[in-house]
């Protein structure tokens, strides 16, 4: 089913993944203030942020693969008005417990974000599809990045449930558009849904392109999360005492990076996917060298913020196009799969960064994210020592190979 899709409807889809996402990264930059609110200590408002990810692990896993048996178009309207009740119940919540569940709740239909990415490759065009993909996937940075602004600035000019508010609102209104601009999707479906979980597993086991693909998503989103859940540890510290708002502004170079990373789906169209992730993922690792400069210059950090962002989208979207080329029959179940290594390899991320700067500093965090950087760049490595097929690299794919001869 290649329909193409126009302008207005790439921009309702990348709105469609901002806002979906926000619901669950919303919660970082005003957790403090939130989890006092709610009468939370400090270590179990933690829950707060795990909450989100926890629900977002069992979307992956459970939900997004019926898009590959429903009407995705359906699929993505249901789910934004389930993410916008729970961002609301959030927004409400008199007690900790109620949050946790809200935003739990917003997490497992916030999957709307890869139901979205499957309909976008499905209905593209091949010589269209990374650049779609591409121009979509920008809407996750955007919206992790761009929340961060907002959150921080309407927790300091109103109150820190405004921006769930403001989230449910976008949700229900992207909600009544999506059914009016898109078609249905018309695929005809013979797989039960038992038979894709399945697939999803035979996916982890056997299937070494996308393990390979999973593992680069797993490191490179632990660099990306070291880097985000760490950076205003040193920033709120001497020298720069940096409050939160200010911190929450560095999320304007992450989206110029990231952003700037736009033409990457063009590059895998054009055949370059594999070139474009083994540069980027060089890129990424040399990029810690400028991030770790906190105590001599800013504007150091935020070159290295600008490189580090560019270099994880231009590896996801190029990820993303190999594997719904290799796989365009089940491209939700697929893009599921490998999105859980991206949720994993963030909280791992999240975790690990918070250690290391309490043992050896912010350039302990540095080289630690550097490290997740160098083992996604050793595992693109080894995939090209060791091919396992003709390589993936055409515009058109070969329907008539399995999957395992569409490897990289």
């Amino acid at each position: 089913m290649s329909v193409g899709v126009t302008g207005a409807q790439r921009l309702v889809l990348t709105l469609v993944c901002a806002v979906a996402v926000a619901t669950i990264y919303a919660i970082q930059p005003v957790l403090e203030v939130a989890g006092a609110d709610l009468g939370m200590t400090s270590r179990s408002s933690g829950w707060l942020v795990a909450a989100g990810q926890i629900g977002y692990l069992a979307g992956l896993l459970l939900l997004v693969p019926l898009g590959d048996l429903l009407d995705r178009r359906r699929l993505i309207t249901v789910h934004l008005v389930l993410t916008a009740l729970g961002a609301l119940a959030m927004a409400v919540a008199p007690n900790g417990a109620v949050a946790v569940f809200g935003l739990g709740f917003a997490g497992v239909f916030a999957v709307v974000v890869q139901v979205t990415v499957a309909y976008v490759a499905a209905v593209s065009p091949v010589h269209e599809r990374g650049r779609n993909i591409g121009a979509v996937t920008s809407g996750v940075v955007v919206g992790i990045l761009g929340v961060r602004i907002v959150a921080g600035a309407l927790g300091d000019m109103i109150d820190w449930r405004a921006v769930y508010i403001v989230l449910a609102v976008l949700c229900l209104t992207l909600a009544v558009v999506v059914p009016r601009m898109f078609s249905p999707d018309t695929r005809q479906r013979t797989t039960r849904y038992t038979e894709v979980l399945g697939s999803m597993g035979r996916l982890v086991v056997g299937d070494r392109l996308f393990i390979g693909r999973g593992l680069i998503s797993l490191f490179l989103f632990a660099s990306f999360g070291t880097l985000w859940s760490g950076l205003a540890l040193p920033l709120s510290s001497e020298p720069w005492h940096l409050s939160t708002t200010e911190i929450g502004l560095l999320g304007i170079a992450g989206l110029a990076g990231a952003l700037g990373a736009a033409r990457a789906g063009s590059w895998a169209d054009a055949g370059r996917a594999e070139a474009v992730t083994g540069w980027s993922l060089a890129v990424l690792v040399a990029s810690w060298l400028l991030v770790a400069q906190t105590g001599v210059t800013l504007w150091l950090v935020i070159a290295g913020i600008v490189l580090l962002d560019f270099a994880v989208q231009a590896v996801h979207v190029s990820s993303q196009h190999i594997l719904t080329t290799a796989h365009p029959d089940r491209a939700s179940s697929v893009i599921g799969t490998y999105m859980a290594f991206y949720s994993l390899g963030s909280a791992l991320g999240a975790v690990t960064t918070t250690w290391a700067y309490a043992t050896w500093g912010w350039w302990g965090s540095c080289l630690l994210g550097a490290t997740y950087g160098a083992a996604g760049l050793a595992v693109w490595a080894a995939a090209h020592r060791q091919p396992y097929g003709p390589r993936f690299e055409s515009k058109t794919p070969d329907t008539s190979c399995t999957p395992c001869q569409r490897q990289a």
